[in-house]
């Protein structure tokens, strides 16, 4: 388990611009790195998330980074339709994404949205919990497939960013619901059914695929998050705190002085 680095920043928009930076700088700096061909990220949706990508679109930073190399995934995914407001692909494409795919900047082929569900409503509606399960656990497997055959049998990501609930919360991984207590290096990706925070359904990476990563970095503002924080620090792998499990090679929390207050 790797050793917690915790920076703290004096508001929420330096956390943003601070994230943003730090993104685009090891982004570039991978990049240079002898014989490497692309970086994969996974970026997370939420306030704090979708702020920092935006953040990132407008930095000068981002004008050296060759997008044509670098790969996107995602750290989990609410599952409605493809063109729901609430999926967190649509709202990236809408603050960063998109505009470098319309820039020909990025290939459409390097984002990697985890899948959406295909079901109308009525087949929703008429879906009982164990049919629902199905549905859920083969999007997982679907893109576990896609990391293992994008990033080969032991998948890892170069980057993973994460932000925190005022549950304490990472990912979909969420309090006393199970999933952030997976432990099976075999299992990446999970389905979420009754998600305690709308909407019910997810698809989420497991604390194994999150661990594998080269770079983990969790961040959250604001002080309706410091009981958050000062519950995942309070305990290692606490299962009434889900980002607790958060691990990589390198584990950094950046947070604001709001969401440290109780630390």
């Amino acid at each position: 388990m790797a050793e917690r680095t915790t920076i703290v920043y004096p508001n929420p928009q330096v956390l943003a611009q601070a994230v943003a930076a730090r993104t685009l700088l090891t982004i570039t700096d991978m990049l240079a790195e002898p014989g490497r061909t692309r970086v994969d990220i996974a970026v997370t949706g939420g306030t704090d998330g979708i702020h920092v990508l935006k953040v990132m679109g407008e930095s000068p930073l981002a004008e050296a980074v060759d997008w044509s190399r670098v790969h996107v995934w995602w750290g989990d995914e609410r599952f409605v339709a493809a063109d729901d407001d609430d999926r967190n692909a649509k709202q990236a494409r809408e603050a960063l994404f998109g505009k470098l795919i319309a820039s020909g900047a990025m290939p459409a082929a390097n984002i990697h949205e985890m899948p959406a569900d295909g079901r109308d409503p009525e087949e929703i509606a008429g879906s009982s919990p164990e049919q629902t399960d199905a549905v859920l656990a083969a999007a997982a497997a679907e893109y576990q497939r896609e990391l293992i055959d994008q990033l080969g049998p032991e998948p890892a990501l170069d980057i993973a960013m994460f932000g925190v609930g005022p549950d304490a919360h990472f990912a979909s991984l969420f309090p006393d619901h199970g999933e952030a207590e997976i432990a099976d290096p075999d299992i990446l990706v999970a389905g979420v059914r009754d998600s305690p925070k709308p909407p019910p359904l997810r698809v989420t990476l497991t604390g194994p695929m999150i661990a594998r990563s080269r770079h983990t970095w969790v961040f959250t503002s604001e002080e309706r998050k410091a009981d958050a924080g000062a519950m995942a620090f309070a305990k290692r792998d606490n299962p009434h705190a889900p980002s607790s499990y958060a691990d990589g090679e390198e584990l950094l929390w950046l947070i604001d002085k709001g969401a440290a207050s109780k630390l």
